[in-house]
């Protein structure tokens, strides 16, 4: 009842304040001052538009003007309304509807202002940017019913509406309450963790992967913590809960196993710093530069541009290859065959000079030629050389090295052998020859009638 009674109290005195002439005739001149101001403001955008387009001002600069574009009409109806409201004082009208009016279109230049800049801090292109103007208008719209003195009556209304669950009341106020405060408390909590995460990247004492576990603990204790203060703001009881951190106890046990195993599995990575940004790894058939560490994963980009995105879980549970844990250098082999009509010292030699001619391959430790093993074709050689760079690639190295030899080679006049095979066809009606070496190992080849005879001696492949 008290709700109605006031109800009908602010309606009574609407009533009144809307019969006077004087207010008519302020409202009147604020609707006069927005045009003016609409009119002036797109004059005005037009105008300074080009100085916040790609390659004018940068930096805080255009952030500024930016912001003082996206607020010009509410600043210049603001002041066309100060304006007014001095001249309409001076004549000795009124200026009580005029008063609110400056103080409510003075909140919104405020908090249109204030928003743009929220969202800029996180980045440019963010998901808050679609929010922006609700966001807005969700803000201004408390203020103005707190200004006109209605946010108390529209408490009371909200509060009325209510369900019961055993001993716990949950209100339309409250779900509300909570809903808005979750809201804003996030906003604020991300753009600290942004700020947090702009002063771990200056911060050169300290290392990449000490960096991200600090900026991940940072999100999600600032995240945990709004949350927290979202449901006392709301008046939520937090003994309520149990029963439903109970059920989520259990549902993190058995559906979000696998995401919470790949949250903590990132967090461990990042302390005992096994894997880092910037270093190569192997991962099956997964190879690449690490790009980054997140909550969920690591992103790997392959030689071919391609972003893999492996698990957490699976980088401490699978036998991972970082070629670029702790010392740097990698040594590759390059196997290359010669004929045993060529000295394979020689070979060797040359094979040496052609690494030590390549880019990227390191003196020290030097290239090394090995005589591995005597083959079918010819002799097994094998060249040994390194590396300080894999994220650049080792195929590169590896093909310029092995263009470099078989140039060598040409010019040297050393033939890398290849596999030959001879073979004789016999016809189908010809006898086989008498061989005394018959029953010994010796090629074969199919007759037509189905019988594999012995071949002479000095026949055979």
């Amino acid at each position: 009842m008290d709700t109605l009674a006031d109800l009908l109290d602010l309606a009574a005195s609407a009533g009144v304040l809307l019969s006077a002439p004087s207010t008519w005739r302020q409202l009147a001149i604020a609707a006069a001052a927005f045009i003016v101001a609409l009119l002036t403001g797109h004059f005005l955008q037009q105008r300074l538009q080009p100085m916040v387009s790609p390659g004018g001002v940068t930096g805080l600069g255009r952030i500024a003007m930016r912001t003082g574009m996206l607020a010009l009409i509410p600043l210049l109806w603001w002041l066309t309304l100060l304006a007014a409201s001095a001249w309409l004082r001076r004549r000795g009208h009124p200026t009580d509807v005029m008063h609110l009016v400056v103080i409510l279109v003075g909140a919104f230049a405020l908090i249109r202002m204030g928003v743009f800049v929220l969202r800029h801090s996180f980045s440019p292109g963010s998901k808050l940017k679609a929010w922006e103007w609700s966001l807005t208008v969700t803000i201004w719209g408390l203020v103005a019913l707190h200004i006109l003195g209605l946010l108390p009556v529209v408490i009371e209304v909200l509060e009325e509406y209510a369900l019961t669950l055993g001993n716990t009341r949950i209100s339309l106020y409250m779900i509300t309450s909570f809903v808005l405060s979750i809201a804003l408390l996030s906003l604020i909590a991300l753009w600290l963790t942004n700020g947090i995460q702009a002063l771990l990247r200056r911060a050169d004492s300290l290392d990449e992967s000490f960096k991200l576990v600090l900026s991940k603990l940072a999100r999600f204790l600032l995240l945990t913590l709004a949350v927290v203060v979202a449901m006392v703001t709301a008046g939520i009881d937090l003994t309520a809960l149990a029963v439903f951190g109970g059920a989520l106890g259990v549902g993190l046990g058995l559906g979000l196993q696998r995401i919470v195993s790949n949250f903590v599995s990132g967090i461990v990575l990042a302390f005992e710093e096994s894997v880092r940004p910037g270093d190569v790894v192997s991962v099956g058939d997964s190879f690449g530069v690490v790009r980054g560490l997140h909550a969920r994963y690591v992103e790997v980009r392959d030689r071919d541009g391609r972003d893999i995105l492996i698990p957490n879980e699976t980088l401490l549970t699978a036998e991972i290859v970082n070629w670029s844990h702790g010392d740097r250098n990698v040594r590759f082999r390059l196997p290359v065959q010669i004929s045993y009509q060529n000295d394979p010292e020689a070979a060797m030699t040359i094979m040496e000079q052609a690494a030590r001619a390549t880019a990227r391959v390191l003196a020290d430790p030097p290239p090394a030629a090995r005589l591995m093993g005597f083959g079918d074709s010819g002799i097994n050689l094998e060249l040994r050389l390194w590396v300080n760079d894999p994220e650049n690639g080792v195929n590169n190295v590896r093909s310029d090295t092995y263009v470099r030899i078989w140039h060598a080679f040409r010019a040297a006049g050393i033939s890398i052998p290849y596999p030959q095979r001879d073979v004789r066809l016999i016809p189908a009606n010809a006898a086989p020859a008498a061989s005394p070496s018959a029953g010994k190992k010796g090629s074969r080849s199919k007759s037509g009638g189905g019988q594999t005879p012995d071949l002479p001696a000095d026949s055979q492949d």
